[in-house]
């Protein structure tokens, strides 16, 4: 059952160069803008748990999330680590590099026709996350749908732009990220509610690698990876029981579903251009560190993307 709108009609906000959309969030009917360093998540669940179910999308010019349906919205999950700084006290936030709320993202898994989906290796200059292998994606712009955000984000930052009819698409779901990931490592200075998108192009792999441009500002790698692989990388959830794979102990290679390869091959950015590398499986099977400096890895978001992706959109979800 839908909730029936407000009956006084909200100014959308001003739009100014820049601007970014802010998360607001709605239950039992008052609704209230994200507060930066306090969980989103957390209001929607019990403190001992770090998942619901929500309905989410755009009013009036903010990304809203609810307890209940309205007018647009979209039911999915809503999930943070289990050592999100929101939720063990980052309620002292640094640095918030000007914006006081929790500010709305896209993120796209860009899959091929046989199955390879697109992974970048964010550039080491970047301020947040650097060097962490994660999906295409960025902030959602005010007027922008989450569709078209998403492929601004994929052309930006790879160079490929996918034609409409060349492609369906279904929401897996919304990520809260702050970065740094976890107290340990400083206060949060900046905080997310990530909205993954799945993108099925009608392209093969080999297509769409040869048009890819990477920029050097945001890429300093690209990988198409595999399903065997994809599923070893979502089945390695950061804060679980354990050290990682990666970490030199916990299970090995034999313990994720099917056959591994040793290596992966990779295309980095050069000075000369694009060049064909490999890097060790390894590398992204990783578990983010619980102190000390952040490692090569596969973002905690993003393996939540992968195990979505993995399960499938529901009956009827999968747009064009």
């Amino acid at each position: 059952m839908r909730q029936a709108p407000p009956t006084h009609q909200e100014a959308p906000p001003p739009v100014m160069a820049g601007a970014r959309v802010l998360v607001h969030v709605r239950r039992a009917g008052a609704g209230v803008a994200a507060a930066f360093g306090q969980s989103v998540t957390g209001v929607f669940c019990p403190a001992h748990t770090d998942v619901a179910l929500v309905s989410c999308g755009l009013e009036r010019g903010r990304f809203l999330i609810s307890d209940v349906p309205f007018p647009g919205s979209t039911v999915t999950v809503l999930k943070r680590p289990p050592f999100c700084p929101a939720k063990l006290g980052g309620d002292t936030p640094g640095d918030r590099g000007g914006h006081a709320g929790v500010t709305a993202a896209v993120a796209v898994l860009l899959e091929a026709t046989c199955g390879h989906v697109l992974l970048t290796r964010r550039a080491t200059t970047l301020r947040h996350f650097p060097n962490v292998w994660v999906p295409p994606g960025g902030h959602l712009e005010p007027g922008e749908e989450l569709v078209a955000a998403g492929l601004r984000e994929l052309a930006e930052e790879t160079g490929l732009r996918l034609e409409p009819g060349t492609f369906s698409w279904h929401l897996l779901g919304l990520w809260e990220s702050l970065f740094p990931p976890s107290l340990s490592w400083g206060p949060p200075r900046c905080h997310h509610i990530v909205t993954y998108l799945a993108l099925r192009s009608a392209e093969p792999r080999q297509r769409l690698q040869a048009r890819l441009c990477p920029s050097p500002a945001e890429v300093s790698a690209v990988a198409w990876l595999e399903p065997p692989v994809l599923e070893a990388i979502a089945a390695t959830e950061d804060g679980a029981e354990g050290p990682g794979p990666g970490q030199g102990q916990g299970p090995g290679l034999e313990s994720f579903p099917g056959e591994l390869p040793a290596t992966i091959g990779i295309t980095e950015l050069s000075p000369d251009g694009l060049r064909s590398s490999r890097i060790a499986t390894r590398t992204l099977l990783r578990r983010a560190p619980e102190r000390g400096p952040d490692l090569e890895r596969v973002s905690t978001g993003t393996k939540f993307a992968l195990g979505r992706w993995r399960a499938g959109p529901g009956r009827g979800q999968e747009r064009e």
